[in-house]
């Protein structure tokens, strides 16, 4: 398995009981997971602590048959291999798109940069949008330039945490289906959290349901939206 995540366990700071209290999950290569789940269920905490943004109170995580979190290691966030789509993209507002992208490229030759440029502007479509700034673009836009972003280092795991709740309804169908179609393009395995059913069918090969911190249920997303709970979890 590419990603193996055994037994996570989180509890923040000042709170009594665990967000996350017994998280398993393997993942093949190029394989799209999406965790699904509503508000609070700890969707976002699980991404944070694959990222590094949080260091978890036990389990393991490997990557790649690398171990980057366990009883006696722990990987320090920017050598993980690990890239983020956030929720409002976070791109940096005095910079172009091409800059943005460029970004994470500082091992990178001037001619290498360059080079990586061109092949994630022609991926998203937007050659002709590479001297814009982020405030000159939709939000659709803005969403695919991040995404680019994420992509131009060639990350083992790409995550993404409720990328499309500030895109309108019209806008969201598109998107999704564009990303769907970029991972494939480019073999990425990635791992998506939404509380929304149609976002999770759209894009996942397999979904995760879980409830406050326990995964409820694993399978493809006809079997899991197919599931009593998960209608009745909508309809509530």
């Amino acid at each position: 398995m590419f990603v193996q995540i055994k037994n996570l366990k989180y509890k923040y700071p000042n709170v009594s009981e665990a967000t996350i209290k017994d998280f398993s999950l393997d993942i093949e290569q190029g394989e799209v997971v999406c965790i699904l789940g509503e508000s609070g269920s700890g969707k976002s905490t699980i991404l944070r602590l694959i990222a590094g943004l949080e260091v978890a109170t036990a389990g393991s995580i490997a990557i790649n048959d690398l171990i980057i979190v366990d009883d006696s290691h722990y990987t320090p966030p920017e050598k993980r291999g690990v890239g983020m789509v956030f929720q409002d993209y976070a791109l940096f507002p005095h910079m172009t798109v091409a800059k943005n992208i460029k970004y994470g490229l500082r091992k990178m030759s001037r001619k290498q940069k360059e080079e990586r440029l061109e092949e994630m502007l022609t991926l998203i479509n937007m050659v002709e949008y590479k001297d814009r700034y982020p405030y000159e673009l939709s939000g659709g836009q803005q969403q695919r330039v991040a995404l680019a972003r994420a992509l131009a280092p060639a990350p083992s795991l790409l995550i993404f945490d409720e990328p499309f709740s500030n895109l309108d309804a019209s806008l969201q169908v598109k998107i999704r289906d564009e990303l769907r179609s970029i991972l494939k393009k480019m073999n990425i395995t990635s791992i998506f959290v939404t509380h929304d059913q149609d976002d999770a069918q759209a894009i996942a090969d397999r979904i995760v349901f879980i409830e406050k911190g326990i995964v409820k249920r694993i399978g493809p997303p006809e079997e899991i939206l197919g599931c009593a709970s998960l209608v009745m979890w909508a309809n509530s």
